[in-house]
């Protein structure tokens, strides 16, 4: 079946990654200094796989609404590097948050574990944002990550949909903007609050 990609919806899917960059990079620069290196590690990495995952998600799009090719692996590596990405990430911040002394490793699920997974991650990622909300009394950030969390969830549930379908491209797209606009909010406003500090 032919997928259906404008070149407007193409590059709409570009800008919640730059969001989740965003988000991503503030949160870090926040409490680099007092994660331990494991967490550092498994924050990093997952923040590199949550990243390049969606760019090549996103570039073949564009390529495929060009009519440049239809290059699968950068569509097909998405869902995988996402959902690792996603609870190495989380693991990451909740070690942050726990302090734990010995460190935890995961080990590698089947296929129909992903969306678990992916779930998984962004949930250990925004209970432990919204425990630090909580904490530093930032009740508007703390329902940036409820809401947030739940767009994850919209997402998890629209991957089983048909995304041959400009339309369903589209819903997708706009749940994915709205979840990271409010992850980056939430983010934002503990910056502003000291999360430094935290």
């Amino acid at each position: 079946m032919e997928k259906r990609f404008s070149v407007g919806m193409s590059l709409v899917d570009f800008i919640p990654i730059i969001i989740f960059i965003l988000a991503n990079q503030l949160l870090y620069k926040n409490i680099k200094d007092k994660m331990n290196g494991f967490s550092k590690a498994l924050y990093l990495i997952g923040f590199a796989l949550t990243t390049v995952a969606p760019i090549l998600k996103a570039t073949y799009k564009l390529l495929y609404s060009l009519n440049v090719g239809d290059f699968a692996w950068m569509s097909n590596q998405f869902f995988s590097n996402q959902a690792f990405g996603s609870l190495l990430i989380g693991v990451g911040v909740t070690l942050f948050v726990l302090k734990p002394n010995k460190s935890t490793a995961y080990s590698l699920l089947p296929t129909m574990a992903l969306v678990g997974i992916l779930v998984f991650g962004t949930g250990a990622m925004d209970a432990s944002l919204s425990y630090i909300a909580n904490k530093m009394k930032k009740r508007n950030a703390l329902v940036c990550f409820i809401v947030s969390f739940f767009m994850y969830i919209a997402m998890g549930y629209l991957s089983s949909k048909d995304f041959t379908t400009s339309y369903m491209n589209w819903i997708a797209e706009i749940v994915n903007l709205v979840g990271q606009l409010l992850l980056y909010s939430g983010i934002r406003i503990l910056d502003k609050a000291g999360l430094k500090n935290y």
